[in-house]
């Protein structure tokens, strides 16, 4: 970090050696020699290779299981039963690899849709590129909610405030400042006029000259670039406390096995029987779980991103799913936030334009704040030139605390401060305004609310001095007049909001605007019954903490909210187990982003709200979110199928098994029949993730209940028990090769039956029809269980025996009897548990 000796050298010495200035910045040609000097404004990419994928298969105790048995069997001189383990786990390593490499191909295609920009002034000219594109010398415009992409020298501005909290842990902005330092320093708090990369421009406007990028820079050095909030989902907090909950149940019970089959059998074959033990294990582990839930996570995100959804971490989208309470803005989500002026005169209009939060330097260079574009497209021709012309001395930007934004600006050789903002606000400060023309103005307003409109105020004073303090804004304003602005209701609102009504989700609309006009546009918009459905954030605050519990949750609108308000109003619906999601755009809105369940932002957020959210939502609309809700429970949907499916059959068998094996004097599957059994049922049962799922599995948010889910896994894995020692009672006088064959086929059929059963509540035949690829795969993996038994490699390697017409049609019966009961008891299960929810 090479930060010392620019803190005491001018802008223009800075400026100076890279023979650049801030009114023209690089030029092209500078541009690209410094990209192929420098190279890309980032630390070293971390991209995940394939390489790692693989090895990251084997990274299991269930691997490391198998493999110890397979090292132990051919220790031993079991070199097919070895051999064949290792074999059965590269399978697997192979499915795991190619879902989990196409989900990695999938997340860097995503990727592109988040790549932060930056505003950089190159040949006479501002754009926006992206900010890996950043060399030293490059000329960079901040705002607020501007996060820096690199360490620069300020060249421009003295106002501005900065977020170093990520650098130094201070939670305090510092300003930031022109003015060379009398003593060079390295250290980040002394350095008062250089933007270190990766903090957050909080307030005001600044313009830095680019010193460093990369790995050069200050936050280079400590291995930290971004801001990203990192929270563990809930998606994987269920998941990972369920996969231990299992893995203890196995590991007790096969402990049990194991010593109960030494004491009655002895320790004549205790390697087999470590072996087998190590079989079952792998076969009743949901280990395919993981794979599942990647590839349908993964695959959901791709579907979301053709619904212009980005999802930032693959489990946020399993979070979307879980929202029950929606918070959101209503401007441009609910609005087109397409403003146009609706009422008020030329001389407040005109004054309104020079207080623009940016200086407009050319007819082609349009403002991007709502109000002022609004503005701007309402003055004339004639008055855009000569608001290009004017000149802005200072100003303080608009801050949603205190409701109202200022500038010094000179025009036709004059100079006057202007104020916008609340009506309320500034009516005191202008003392030609008595009471009775405040309460006429308030009047006004709350008309203008009644139509969805929202007002400013727009006040002035002659000013000589070159700057302002923020306090000259308060005292002797010359009213100038009011404008009021209107914002249509989106055509896809509606249709939305009633999505979010069958759903299951409550939308609840928080909005800095009048308790008027948020009411209005909620009673448009079916949010509210009445236009008078508003809360005040201020009425809400100075209720009892058990009241506001109960508002926060009868009311779906809440107006004058600020900032900290917000983060207020989500906290309490938390504290009453809400799954609640929030949509921002602001700087200002990072607090509520970090602490919802689930953030999203719209592309055009501010830098810190794009780090700080889960889901980027590339069209900003209620709807895409709705798309994004339904493919979050599809997920859900589709990974409970694999849960149950598995755990059902799976559990079932494995105590059969188990418990028969304490009464012969041979193991009723072998260990590699048992891992075949697990592969062949895998292969369909994988595939559950690209299921269909039937709309009435997506009008609740749900989440992973162990209780329930082993409840159903218990009922339905004592029948696929009880059908276990059917297939032993009908063929135990047959040959243990026999006995083991048939087993084998039935427990595959059986299970490919099972999974057709539990993909839905309802009747299997019934409702939607599964997808293509299991249907396929189930049929494969049928016809493999029955041809395998017939080959020399059955023969041989699995030691079957080809069983008989009579065997095979007995087993299609008994299966076919087995899906009857297991069909009888899901629809008596769902149907009891749906009148208890009711």
């Amino acid at each position: 970090m090479q930060i010392a000796k620019f803190t005491t050298q001018t802008a223009e010495q800075t400026l100076a050696g890279f023979n650049v200035t801030v009114a023209t910045g690089l030029t092209a040609d500078r541009v690209t020699a410094l990209q192929q000097q420098y190279g890309r404004n980032a630390l070293v990419d971390h991209h995940i290779t394939p390489w790692s994928i693989l090895i990251r298969q084997f990274k299991s105790s269930f691997v490391y299981l198998l493999v110890g048995a397979a090292v132990l069997a051919l220790i031993l001189g079991e070199t097919i039963d070895g051999v064949m383990v290792l074999i059965f786990v590269g399978v697997n390593a192979a499915l795991g690899f190619f879902q989990e490499y196409r989900s990695e191909k999938t997340s860097q295609l995503l990727s592109q849709y988040t790549v932060p920009h930056t505003k950089v002034r190159r040949a006479g000219t501002v754009q926006r590129i992206p900010s890996p594109q950043v060399v030293p010398g490059d000329i960079l415009l901040f705002e607020a909610g501007d996060i820096i992409p690199a360490d620069c020298r300020v060249v421009q501005g003295d106002d501005a405030m900065v977020d170093e909290t990520i650098l130094t842990g201070e939670s305090i902005p510092i300003q930031k400042t022109i003015t060379a330092l009398t003593k060079a320093t390295d250290e980040i708090y002394e350095a008062s006029n250089i933007l270190f990369a990766g903090t957050t421009v909080v307030s005001g406007e600044v313009v830095g000259a680019v010193i460093a990028t990369g790995s050069d820079t200050a936050m280079g050095e400590v291995a930290k670039l971004t801001t990203e909030t990192k929270r563990v989902s809930s998606f994987e907090v269920e998941i990972n406390h369920f996969s231990r909950f299992i893995l203890r149940l196995v590991v007790i019970t096969l402990v049990i096995i194991f010593i109960v089959n030494l004491i009655i059998k002895g320790p004549t074959d205790w390697v087999d029987l470590v072996i087998f033990a190590i079989a079952l294990a792998v076969g009743v582990i949901p280990e395919g779980l993981p794979v599942v839930t990647t590839f349908s996570l993964s695959r959901g995100a791709l579907r979301l991103s053709k619904k212009h959804v980005v999802v930032k971490r693959l489990t946020a989208i399993e979070d979307l799913g879980g929202i029950e309470v929606l918070c959101t803005d209503k401007t441009g989500t609910i609005t087109e936030n397409k403003l146009t002026v609706a009422e008020g005169d030329a001389t407040a209009l005109w004054h309104a334009a020079l207080a623009s939060l940016e200086v407009v330097k050319d007819q082609s260079e349009q403002p991007n704040n709502a109000f002022d574009l609004a503005i701007w497209k309402a003055i004339t021709p004639d008055q855009q030139a000569a608001l290009a012309k004017a000149k802005r001395l200072a100003e303080v930007p608009f801050d949603p605390e205190r409701r109202r934004n200022s500038a010094l600006v000179e025009a036709d050789n004059q100079r006057v401060l202007i104020v916008r903002g609340a009506v309320e606000i500034l009516c005191g400060f202008c003392p030609a305004l008595d009471e009775a023309a405040c309460e006429r103005m308030q009047l006004w307003v709350a008309e203008q609310g009644k139509l969805g409109r929202r007002v400013i105020a727009v006040a002035k004073k002659t000013w000589t001095k070159d700057s302002y303090e923020m306090e000259d804004e308060l005292t002797n304003l010359e009213y100038v007049g009011c404008l009021s602005f209107v914002d249509p209701i989106k055509e896809s609102t509606h249709e939305a909001v009633a999505d979010a009504k069958e759903l299951g989700v409550v939308v609840k609309m928080i909005t800095g605007d009048s308790k008027e006009v948020a009411g209005a546009v909620a009673l448009e918009a079916g949010l509210a019954a009445t236009a008078d459905a508003a809360l005040l954030a201020a009425d809400l605050e100075a209720m009892p903490h058990d009241q506001q519990l109960v508002a926060v949750r009868e009311h779906n609108v809440f107006a004058r909210v600020s900032p900290k308000q917000k983060f207020h109003i989500i906290q309490l619906l938390q504290e009453q187990k809400l799954h609640v999601g929030f949509l921002g755009e602001g700087i200002n809105d990072a607090p509520a982003l970090k602490v919802a369940n689930i953030s999203l932002v719209v592309q055009g957020a501010s830098d810190i709200a794009r780090e700080a959210a889960d889901v980027i939502l590339l069209k900003q609309s209620l709807d895409v979110i709705m798309d994004g809700i339904r493919e979050g429970r599809a997920v859900f949907a589709n990974t409970m199928k694999y849960i149950q499916a598995t755990l059902s059959s799976n559990f079932g068998n494995f105590y059969a098994v188990a418990i028969v094996s304490l009464f012969i004097d041979f193991l009723p599957m072998l260990p590699l029949q048992i891992l075949l059994v697990n592969l062949l049922s895998d292969f369909p049962m994988i595939t559950i993730a690209a299921d269909r799922v039937d709309q009435s599995e997506l009008r609740k948010p749900k989440s992973y209940h162990i209780k329930d889910i082993l409840l159903l896994a218990t009922f339905l894995g004592i029948v696929s028990t009880v059908f276990d020692f059917i297939f032993f009672a009908l063929f135990r006088n047959l040959p243990p090769s026999g006995l083991q064959t048939n087993w084998f086929i039935g427990s595959i059929i059986t299970e490919l039956l099972f999974l057709f059963s539990i993909r839905r509540h309802g009747f299997l035949i019934r409702g939607t029809r599964p997808a293509p690829i299991i249907i396929i795969l189930s049929l494969a993996a049928a016809a493999l269980t029955v041809i395998i038994p017939f080959t020399s490699l059955g023969h041989n390697i699995f030691q079957f025996t080809s069983p008989t017409l009579m065997q095979l049609a007995t087993i299609g019966i008994v299966a076919a009897i087995y899906l009857v009961v297991t069909e009888s008891v899901k629809l008596l299960y769902f149907k009891r548990q749906t009148s208890e929810a009711t």
